[in-house]
């Protein structure tokens, strides 16, 4: 069995901010130390159920993960390393701007980790505060210099735009910003107002003010353009980087590679199954005590769901979709299978075929979404 990569939940933070609705309990009072000891064991269930050849990538992500201590930190990367069969690779550590000191520094750098990605979101300090941030660009600035006097080179951020009250010259002001730091990789997501939210609360009480549909369309044009002019390709919808500093990781996502999902709420793709893991602290602790895996739900794709999903992943990226490599996978003509959407889809100008793939047009970018539900159709 090839699985690709290994993604690890750290469902812990100190704050809980205003627009997430990922799986996360405030760190207080919660059983850490319990949690970290059952994640390894996780991994060791799994992998022996799954024996795999060499991953990847490894991703680790929450919630915070820099919210543990220096102990706790240190037992997760000693259970990585002891139990899963990965060497060299991409390994990232999420991490938000002041959380990390140079001990825990230290001891990412120690057992390899080599990629760091910080939810920066924002220069500007009113809006962080209003989104529910808790640092401001006077942290992000430290803790990326502290970051590289500790060594690490691979370095990404997080941006958000169409937030409430925001402007299109502020974001252009937190781009230039970003810009000064000369990281090799940035991503910049849209604000989503997602159910059981703070946000998705206010919204429906009249009290979430957020920019246009024609402001947010705006602000991702100028992301382009700004990317562009600044050295930075295009590779996803909302990502951008220097050669060669592409999210290995996320790759494996778009190109709808398989992967583990360790931790509470995490999700995994296995042997063509897509499964999620039991999402509360104390349930997901005790299943694995009981020495189980702590599966929620697993659903078996079809031959049609599997194609489906390659669509609307794969189109994310600005390659688009290899048509032989579609046709060789799945032993069918991709042009053939999606005759109809892709015919209404070129119609429109949101899609194009060339030189042997199917991609969005610059202007099929703006419409991604619709694009990519016109393939729920087999």
């Amino acid at each position: 069995m090839q699985v690709a990569s290994a993604y690890i939940h750290i469902p812990f933070c100190e704050h809980i901010c205003y627009y997430c609705d990922f799986n996360k309990v405030f760190l207080k009072g919660q059983p850490v130390d319990d949690y970290v000891d059952m994640l390894v064991e996780e991994m060791k269930y799994t992998i022996d159920q799954y024996p795999t050849n060499q991953l990847k990538t490894i991703f680790v992500g929450g919630g915070t993960p820099t919210v543990l201590n220096e102990n706790q930190l240190k037992k997760l990367c000693e259970g990585i390393r002891a139990n899963l069969p990965f060497v060299d690779g991409e390994f990232t550590f999420e991490a938000n701007p002041g959380d990390l000191s140079m001990d825990k520094l230290n001891i990412l750098k120690e057992y390899g980790v080599n990629r760091l990605s910080f939810g920066v979101q924002s220069f500007n300090d009113d809006l962080l505060k209003k989104i529910g941030r808790t640092h401001t660009s006077k942290d992000v600035y430290q803790t990326i210099h502290k970051a590289q006097s500790a060594g690490f080179t691979n370095i990404s951020i997080d941006l958000i735009y169409s937030l409430p009250g925001q402007t299109e010259e502020d974001f252009k002001e937190t781009l230039n910003k970003a810009f000064e730091l000369e990281l090799p990789h940035y991503s910049s997501y849209s604000l989503i107002v997602e159910p059981k939210t703070i946000f998705y609360n206010l919204m429906k009480k009249g009290k979430l003010h957020l920019p246009s549909e024609e402001s947010e369309a705006n602000m991702y044009s100028l992301l382009m353009n700004e990317m562009e002019k600044h050295g930075y390709a295009q590779y996803e919808i909302s990502n951008f980087s220097k050669p060669g500093y592409e999210s290995k990781h996320n790759l494996v996502y778009w190109d709808n590679e398989e992967y583990f999902g360790f931790g509470a709420g995490a999700h995994s793709y296995l042997s063509g199954t897509r499964k999620s893991n039991i999402g509360p602290i104390k349930k997901y602790i005790e299943k694995i005590q009981d020495k189980q895996l702590p599966i929620f739900e697993e659903n078996v794709l079809s031959s049609a769901e599997k194609m489906e999903e390659h669509m609307f992943l794969g189109l994310r990226k600005n390659e688009g979709i290899s048509i032989a490599q579609f046709n060789n996978r799945y032993d069918k003509p991709l042009l053939t299978v999606f005759e109809k959407p892709i015919k209404a889809m070129v119609e429109k100008g949101w899609l194009e075929i060339k030189e042997g793939y199917v991609r969005l047009t610059k202007e099929g970018r703006f419409f991604g979404n619709e694009v990519f539900q016109s393939f729920l159709v087999l």
